[in-house]
């Protein structure tokens, strides 16, 4: 591993020491690349998020960040985290939004859509996994209509309010299609971030494939090449704790959806694993 943290006799998650999510789009001037390749977002592993910065002269995105201000949203996300928490799953908190929805506003941006657009879509990102507060079954249709009346208080007009009902209501494998740009980028932000600092302390390595999954992935990014049209997830894997197959076994699903969701964003998504490109 990446760390010196050994897991616990029975498999349980013994957690590498986990930072907060920077609160905002950061540049890593070491990972700095050329305009042909930008990384857009993941996690270190520390557990630490990181987003590359947004295009030149545009640092905040307004309605990110009246949302991550909203008492209401605020404590509803805390909430639907404990409550996922309960059943078994995986941090679906603000860390996890936070980071959607700075790789949702990202992905809009470098592949040239208009600024409200990808604010549109930093929106949906962020609220995607708000309806767990109500059930994890159909979460997403239940926080699309969640966020219809948190955006309707905000003044948010119809017709983007619609863009990012739709892009909640269609994230999920189950139920969802890239049925437009923000759908398909929230889809593609959610389902890159893999990472074992969202393994609950509590969780059982040993026992839960979902878990050991996880915990295996070291670092995750997402890199967009916008002349080459195409999304790669980066993914470091310690093979001692799960094996390559394992992650396509529980996520093949979900890698289908990402390659549906880039091919609407006109780009071509793949994945590498140990710097070896598997997709």
């Amino acid at each position: 591993m990446a760390d010196s943290t050994s897991r616990p006799p029975d498999g349980s998650a013994a957690h590498p020491p986990v930072s907060p999510a920077t609160s905002g789009a950061s540049a890593d001037a070491d990972g700095a690349s050329g305009p042909e390749e930008v990384p857009l977002g993941g996690r270190t592993p520390t557990g630490d998020a990181q987003t590359r910065a947004t295009t030149a002269g545009r640092t905040t995105i307004p309605l990110l960040w009246a949302l991550r201000e909203d008492a209401t949203v605020c404590a509803l996300l805390d909430a639907a985290d404990e409550f996922v928490a309960a059943q078994g799953f995986t941090e679906h908190g603000q860390r996890h939004a936070n980071l959607v929805g700075h790789i949702a506003f990202n992905v809009m941006t470098h592949l040239g859509h208009e600024d409200r657009t990808a604010e549109l879509a930093a929106a949906a990102g962020y609220l995607h996994d708000i309806g767990n507060v109500i059930t994890r079954a159909s979460h997403g249709q239940t926080g699309a209509l969640l966020a219809w009346q948190i955006l309707q208080r905000l003044d948010v007009p119809m017709a983007d309010v619609a863009h990012v009902m739709a892009a909640i209501g269609n994230h999920e494998e189950q139920h969802g299609e890239a049925v437009s740009p923000v759908a398909a980028a929230v889809i593609v932000a959610d389902k890159s971030d893999v990472h074992r600092s969202r393994v609950r302390a509590a969780a059982s390595i040993a026992e839960d494939i979902h878990d050991r999954v996880n915990y295996a992935v070291e670092s995750s990014f997402l890199r967009v090449d916008p002349h080459a049209r195409t999304l790669t997830l980066e993914l470091t894997i310690d093979t001692s704790v799960s094996q390559v197959l394992e992650y396509f076994e529980i996520f093949l699903e979900r890698m289908i959806m990402c390659r549906r969701a880039a091919q609407v964003l006109g780009c071509d998504f793949r994945i590498t694993i140990n710097d070896t490109p598997v997709l």
